[in-house]
């Protein structure tokens, strides 16, 4: 990736180019940099080796590897601050005389603990130039994606073996503190929002200990601990001010509060390609075309120009633009072999691997497209118009569905539909009639065998959405956004409902009463993008955004692909605001039912940081 990319990535580069590369820079000097897991993740996420390079660096060692002693050259360390990075740093230097490295320069990821530190001061401090700390812990997964990659964070907050378990209250401190060095990449300082659980499910009565129980408070308590490591933050910052609130907002969200959008299938592409394709770590794996044809990989990266341009776009619109790219591609080529001249041979041969490149490319796209089109013909397409009927209450043609069984059994009485599709299914009626009765459910799972996975249905209480109906539990749903007249294809319908908040919340149109903020004196928000008197001003990529809004959105438990897209094309909508999401992990359908089942399970524990 480029260096002077925009968006997040961007800014992560230029942070640590900063903090890290200019802060040890000398001439002419060649270092080797030492990265653990984390570190190393976050870097192959922001640069290229070219780009490290460029700043001085000759070798990329693992921190936790014994390495071949370098004693002639200068090491960085940019590792997190947790005890085995904190050894791997130690052991290079236990003495002088057997030193792997000539100095360490020791950059952290985030806040050191005392312990930790004084166990660096009493082992190595003689030949540590630099100790610092640069508040970067999350990664950039996108130019307005961020995770915080802690995916047993969905067990640790909604399982109720956790309920009343340190760990939940440690996890929830972590990614207090997580989001809060994103705030300070961003250089903002938000009033922090959250959705009112008091007013998404009214009480209930438990009906064996006469226990009033009340839905959780999870958004709330994030929300209360992101503004107290805000304040603090600023306080405390590397220029020693106190900075004022910015005109911005961090809007916090359970992932309970839009269950349809998390289980129904997408069309669009990149969307759709993670759900039905096995796409690990964003590499697809294909074959390529003749009777041997090799399996080969592809990385979908945002870096590459024509991903970033169709992943968003809906499946059928894609199967059409890229074999339009594919023939332009070679009308090009073809016109310029048509010359004969000694200068068109030369200028053909210098655009060749550029060519040979580009349609490369395409044809690992066309491939994709292909994939999920195949997959979609043989079942999905039979799946989606029920999907939207059961999401939307209303058919295509815009009218209600008086009976959302008849729509649903078609789909459960199928052979051919996997166990999965089922589940979700059933799982979009409970959400559209608000719960169901416990006999009918008994009945679903039995009629449909899927009594080993009837978990993945039964513990979406555990998120505060209703499963069994009661008059006492009723899920208070925000309000939906006219859409009726945008275009949209008939299978694609839906709307996530996270992009009506994201488009409320620009427009001043949140209820205080359910959106209410944790701060007591939040910044007046202008989402048209007038500009506080107090906010500073900004450099860089920000100098771009200076008269515009940010609106942070941080959803606990995972957001997915289509949440993500609407980031996209509400950034684009309302120039005058840039809207950047992140969450924990990024959700696939299968990934969350697994980890839904997964919630009434005990679980040993496990630690996100190293103690």
């Amino acid at each position: 990736m480029a260096p002077a990319a925009q968006g997040l990535k961007g800014l992560v580069w230029q942070k640590l180019k900063s903090l890290v590369f200019d802060d040890c820079r000398e001439e002419e000097e060649w270092k080797v940099i030492l990265l653990d897991d984390y570190t190393t993740k976050l870097l192959s996420m922001c640069c290229r080796m070219t780009d490290l390079l460029a700043e001085g660096i000759t070798v990329v060692e693992n921190v936790y590897k014994t390495r071949e002693p370098v004693p002639h050259m200068k090491a960085i360390y940019f590792i997190t601050p947790t005890k085995k990075s904190v050894d791997g740093l130690i052991d290079d230097f236990i003495t002088k005389s057997s030193s792997r490295y000539k100095a360490a320069y020791v950059y952290f990821t985030d806040f050191c603990p005392d312990n930790l530190f004084n166990k660096i001061k009493s082992s190595c401090a003689k030949s540590i130039r630099r100790c610092k700390e640069i508040n970067i812990s999350f990664f950039p997964y996108e130019s307005q994606v961020f995770t915080l990659n802690v995916p047993d964070a969905f067990y640790r907050c909604y399982s109720p073996t956790q309920e009343k378990s340190k760990d939940k209250d440690a996890v929830m401190q972590v990614m207090a503190e997580q989001i809060v060095t994103l705030c300070a990449t961003l250089d903002e300082n938000p009033g922090v929002r959250y959705k009112s659980c008091f007013n998404c499910v009214t009480y209930l009565k438990h009906s064996k200990s006469g226990i009033i129980i009340g839905p959780s408070d999870r958004a709330s308590k994030l929300a209360q601990l992101v503004e107290k490591h805000l304040e603090n933050y600023y306080k405390t910052d590397e220029r020693s001010q106190i900075k004022a609130k910015t005109h911005s907002q961090l809007i916090i969200i359970d992932r309970g509060f839009d269950p349809v959008s998390t289980v129904l299938h997408e069309l669009t592409f990149q969307a759709m390609a993670y759900d039905l394709l096995p796409i690990e770590n964003d590499t697809y794996k294909y074959k390529s075309e003749g009777p041997a044809g090799k399996e080969q990989e592809a990385i979908l990266e945002e870096d590459e120009e024509l991903w970033a341009k169709i992943r968003h776009k809906h499946i059928a619109d894609v199967i059409e633009e890229i074999p339009k790219l594919l023939k332009e591609v070679a009308s090009k080529k073809k016109a310029t072999e048509g010359k004969l001249s000694i200068s068109a041979l030369s200028q053909l041969m210098k655009k060749m691997p550029h060519y040979r490149k580009e349609i490369n490319r395409q044809v690992v796209y066309l491939n994709l497209a292909e994939d999920c089109m195949s997959k979609f013909k043989s079942n999905i397409e039979r799946l989606c118009k029920t999907e939207q009927d059961l999401a939307l209450g209303t058919d295509a043609e815009g009218q209600k569905v008086k009976d959302l069984m008849r729509v649903l059994l078609p789909v459960l009485l199928n052979k051919s539909h996997e166990s999965y599709d089922k589940i979700r299914a059933i799982l979009l009626y409970i959400f559209s009639t608000n719960g169901t009765t416990q006999e009918n459910l008994d009945k679903l799972i039995q009629n449909v065998q899927i009594e080993s996975d009837s978990d993945m249905i039964r513990n979406w209480k555990y998120l505060d959405v209703p499963v069994i109906s009661s008059f006492a539990v009723q899920q208070n749903k925000h309000p939906r956004r006219d859409r009726s007249s945008e275009e949209t294809f008939q299978l694609s319908r839906w709307t996530p409902v996270i992009k009506d908040v994201m488009e409320d919340a620009i427009e001043n149109k949140l209820d205080s009463k359910d959106w209410p903020y944790s701060s007591q004196c939040p910044p007046t928000w202008n989402g048209s993008g007038a500009v506080s008197a107090r906010q500073k001003p900004r450099a860089s990529y920000k100098e771009v955004r200076k008269s515009s809004a940010r609106l942070i959105i941080f959803v606990i438990g995972g957001i997915t692909y289509s949440e993500m897209r609407s980031a996209y094309e509400v950034s684009e909508a309302y120039k005058s605001c840039e809207v950047v999401i992140g969450s924990t992990h990024i959700l696939t359908p299968k990934r969350l039912l697994d980890e839904i089942k997964s919630l009434s399970k005990p679980k040993d524990l496990v630690c996100i940081k190293d103690e």
